[in-house]
């Protein structure tokens, strides 16, 4: 940590560093940032950066404001948005009270304690997120409706696209902030972009999620148009998820891997699924956490609404890939559930406690999903013990607050908060009058 934190100081003197942006992440999700002189830089390595933490979205009661935002010298990077005029750089914080404790409700820490408790089993786990946005060519609506940057589709090459354009830049900024990327190409929607990040550890790629984010905006910004990481803003158009591959490993090991089972997946990696697929509809609050998430939901297109697993199955929630086999190393599950809007700390954290409550009580692997899920009736799907998700924020929300799973994993601070903060959202949502509604009713009533 002090070479680190002399890497830090000594870099900020070198590349003449006029701001250092202290980055952290509220309940909902959503960066907040604290620009610090570099003078101030050594003394926030050693007593942090003081502030008032209920003015944060669930950060702390009123009456326990004062917190303390923590530098991690690790997380250093230039910002290549800032350019060479007063150039800038950021590090991710974790929050702490005045007495040194970290925060119970810094997000930061909620994923940490869940790493932490893998690690007691002796597993580190390993995420990389397939990230879905759309490019619109602004904030603004037209018709009620966001208007598209292009009309291509999947996988579509679009020769001096605004899209090439923006992938482009994207990829080589998040490059140059050491985050590297594996794919980026046209998605389904119009205007609809997809980046996958490579493969770290959850608590890095958590920090690589928020900063992904930034970086997507601000490119945006630059080149005249608008990102989104809504996760349904077209109706007629597929939502954006944010496909994530899980694996834990023990030490250098794959533990999802066995060369002998199907798929190659191994009996711990069984349970995990096991576990994903038991508690996935109580978590869905977290990793759906917005009104508008339950749209893409349910709304087809490949996103996944009955909680069932299998290997080629887009219609699962979990899905096995054998994109190398016979390398234990690549073996790895993905949950298909996650929108780009979520909380990538809490999210993870969430997803590793069901992945591990599968472990450590051996829950069984139901059958694979061989068909279409989604073309099913409702009385096939019964017949062969599919449950769904959620229908909508309300719905998750109920499931949610009978979880001891996630009381236990979010701890009781954030667990009240996201609880109360969502049914606000919700009865805000249920109070509009709709379009839709009006449309539909106001001539014939």
């Amino acid at each position: 940590m002090d070479k680190q934190r002399d890497f830090v100081l000594r870099t900020i003197e070198e590349r003449s560093v006029k701001f250092v942006r202290l980055w952290f992440t509220d309940v909902v999700g959503t960066l907040k940032s604290v620009a610090l002189a570099p003078a101030e830089v050594e003394g926030a390595f050693n007593e942090g950066v003081g502030f008032d933490g209920s003015a944060i979205e669930g950060l702390t009661r009123t009456n326990e404001a004062d917190v303390l935002a923590h530098p991690d010298p690790s997380t250093f990077q230039i910002l290549p948005w800032r350019g060479e005029i007063d150039p800038t750089a950021r590090m991710f914080c974790d929050i702490t009270t005045p007495d040194g404790q970290p925060a119970v409700a810094d997000p930061r820490n909620v994923l940490k304690r869940a790493l932490a408790a893998a690690a007691d089993r002796g597993f580190t786990f390993y995420t990389h997120p397939e990230i879905e946005f759309y490019l619109l060519k602004s904030s603004k609506v037209e018709n009620g409706v966001p208007v598209p940057v292009d009309s291509a589709g999947y996988f579509d090459n679009v020769p001096g696209g605004t899209a090439n354009d923006f992938r482009r830049r994207s990829v080589r900024m998040l490059e140059d902030l050491g985050i590297s990327v594996e794919f980026s190409h046209h998605e389904a929607g119009p205007g609809q972009n997809e980046i996958d990040l490579r493969y770290a550890d959850a608590l890095t790629t958590a920090d690589n999620i928020m900063t992904f984010r930034t970086v997507v905006k601000e490119v945006a910004i630059e080149q005249g148009v608008y990102a989104t990481f809504m996760p349904k803003p077209l109706t007629a158009h597929p939502g954006s998820g944010m496909h994530t591959h899980m694996s834990l490993f023990e030490g250098d090991t794959n533990a999802f891997f066995d060369a002998s089972g199907q798929y190659q997946l191994s009996t711990i990696g069984k349970q995990f699924v096991a576990g994903l697929l038991r508690h996935a509809p109580e978590i869905t609050a977290v990793t759906n956490q917005f009104v508008n998430s339950y749209k893409r939901l349910w709304g087809g297109d490949e996103a996944p609404s009955y909680v069932t697993w299998g290997h080629n199955n887009r219609s699962a929630l979990v899905r096995v890939p054998l994109y190398k086999p016979g390398k234990g190393q690549s073996a790895r599950v993905e949950y298909r559930a996650i929108d780009s809007a979520a909380n990538p700390y809490l999210s993870y954290a969430l997803l590793l406690a069901a992945g591990l409550k599968g472990i450590e009580n051996g829950y069984e692997l139901p059958a694979e999903a061989e068909g279409d899920v989604w073309s099913m009736t409702p009385a096939e799907r019964k017949a062969l013990g599919y449950g769904s998700l959620p229908t909508s924020l309300d719905h998750a929300l109920t499931l949610m607050e009978d979880s001891e799973l996630v009381a236990e994993t979010l701890g009781e601070q954030v667990f009240e908060y996201v609880l109360a903060n969502k049914r606000r959202e919700w009865a805000g949502y249920r109070a509009q009058v709709t379009p839709f509604e009006l449309e539909s009713n106001l001539e014939i009533l």
